[in-house]
């Protein structure tokens, strides 16, 4: 049995019928939906982790570049999974850049929320940190809602380093974008930021929050005292 087989079939036997007739609902994959067409084994997130683990040392590229076209969503997620702790064992810049170059040569297999949330601020977020990142302004800036998405949930890593200028900029880029998906990323992001830095975001707020979507300011101000949570909500700030 090689090695794809393997993966496949230890995914298999930890289906959840139940679930699996439930993810598609939640990751609106039905006709029309943000994840049309997406197919669900309703293996937890947990155990694709744990097979992840398993197998990221010994799996080729090529081999994870299959289970990311594959259209059972858990197959990619457990590739994505791969990536990423590849990524972060690898010492050699050659190794990373190769991995990031894979990733975004496989982007459009990274079209889903959870998707795009498990990679991209631990692949492109480490990698652009002290680059150029033109890239995910070219993304935010794209009409691809996973690629805005990548955009802006990259800037976490360089949130959690202390840096916000671009997760900043990225905001105001997508600041009326008509999609929910983007709002409550954008939202959870300038959150993230207040968390370390209050002033900061309450200034970008204070400028945007009166244009922002309804989620996205909800989402942003989750964490405030009440009496300013709601003096922002009818517009008293």
């Amino acid at each position: 049995m090689n090695i794809l087989d393997e993966i496949k079939g230890q995914l298999r036997e930890s289906l959840d019928e139940e679930k699996a007739a439930y993810l598609p609902r939640f990751f609106q994959a039905g006709e029309g939906g943000y994840g049309e067409g997406d197919q669900f084994l309703g293996v937890t997130v947990p155990i694709q982790r744990k097979i992840a683990r398993k197998y990221y040392k010994q799996i080729e590229l090529m081999d994870v570049e299959t289970l990311l076209k594959e259209p059972i969503h858990e197959y990619r997620l457990v590739a994505l999974f791969i990536l990423v702790s590849k990524f972060e064992k690898s010492t050699a810049e050659q190794e990373q850049e190769a991995i990031v170059n894979f990733y975004l040569n496989n982007i459009q297999c990274v079209n889903n929320w959870d998707l795009v949330d498990s990679s991209a601020y631990k692949i492109l977020g480490p990698f652009l940190f002290a680059k150029d990142k033109g890239i995910l302004y070219d993304f935010a800036q794209s009409s691809n809602l996973w690629k805005q998405r990548i955009a802006i949930i990259s800037t976490f890593y360089f949130i959690k380093q202390g840096h916000f200028d671009d997760a900043l900029e990225i905001s105001e880029i997508l600041l009326h974008h008509k999609h929910d998906l983007i709002h409550k990323a954008v939202g959870w992001m300038l959150r993230e930021i207040g968390n370390r830095n209050f002033k900061i975001e309450f200034n970008f707020l204070k400028d945007h929050y009166n244009e922002m979507p309804r989620t996205m300011l909800r989402y942003a101000i989750e964490k405030y005292e009440p009496d300013l949570r709601q003096r922002f909500l009818k517009g008293r700030v």
